[in-house]
């Protein structure tokens, strides 16, 4: 987990609302404070064509009241509390940068707007690097935590401060460091295993098992994990066994089946 629950020097200024996983918000904002001067993130990007879907900045020192909600009910206003004397032109000009990053020959979308996404991608940056990406934001507040920490009812507020090491400008594209990668990629994993425990209604902690079982295996393609969860709760006493037959991790998953099936 980053940080701990703190208070906080001076009130936040802006809140980046992911509108997407916080539907009920964003009609509160929207009905009840159209006074509030916000903007959409995506306005003037190439994903522009999904700007109503996407998260609105909210300068909350037109709305003053909205900060106080936010603080006591951070779960329903989910996103980035921000704290920064800049113009919004220029915060809104860096927050759209750290939209595009690449890793290796792969270019990708970092939705670091989300309160769980920015549990693991934060927690991945050194001070350099958090200094790098926070630019001109001084501090930034969440409630989340990781998906194993949603699944178990354990999120609460995050803090950082930007650290304010001298480093070079946030990049075009910026790419993303091993250890970014290596987060970004754990919060997918643990993400599926929270939406298969939700589906199934199996306690997490079994659910993250069964899935690292399958990973071990060599089951790495999403549709092949989708049907080796589905085989694993069919078997549930079931040994794994190597090595399986097959080219593909299909072949080799359909191997598996039948083994388990033949055993019955």
């Amino acid at each position: 987990m980053i940080g701990t629950p703190s208070t906080r020097d001076s009130p936040p200024q802006w809140l980046l609302l992911d509108t997407s996983a916080a539907v009920p918000a964003t009609e509160i904002l929207r009905q009840v404070f159209a006074q509030a001067r916000w903007f959409w993130l995506f306005e003037g990007t190439e994903w522009q064509a999904q700007k109503t879907h996407g998260p609105v900045l909210v300068d909350l020192m037109s709305c003053p009241v909205l900060t106080d909600l936010c603080d006591v009910d951070g779960q329903r206003w989910r996103g980035l509390l921000m704290v920064s004397d800049v113009s919004v032109a220029r915060l809104l000009a860096h927050l759209r940068r750290m939209l595009t990053v690449t890793f290796g020959l792969h270019r990708a979308m970092l939705s670091y707007y989300n309160p769980n996404t920015a549990s693991y991608f934060f927690d991945a940056c050194d001070a350099a690097e958090l200094s790098r990406w926070l630019g001109p934001i001084s501090q930034i507040r969440w409630f989340g935590g990781t998906w194993a920490d949603r699944a178990m009812g354990c999120e609460g507020w995050q803090c950082l401060h930007n650290p304010g090491l001298a480093v070079r400008p946030l990049a075009i594209e910026e790419d993303l460091s091993a250890g970014q990668q290596g987060k970004l990629q754990t919060c997918l994993l643990e993400q599926y295993a929270w939406r298969w425990s939700r589906a199934t209604s199996i306690e997490y902690r079994d659910l993250w098992a069964k899935l690292q079982e399958g990973l071990a295996l060599g089951f790495s393609q999403r549709a092949v994990l989708d049907d080796w969860l589905t085989l694993r709760l069919q078997h549930p006493d079931a040994v794994s066994v190597q090595p399986l037959t097959g080219r593909t991790q299909q072949e080799r998953l359909d191997h598996l089946r039948r083994l388990w099936q033949r055993d019955q």
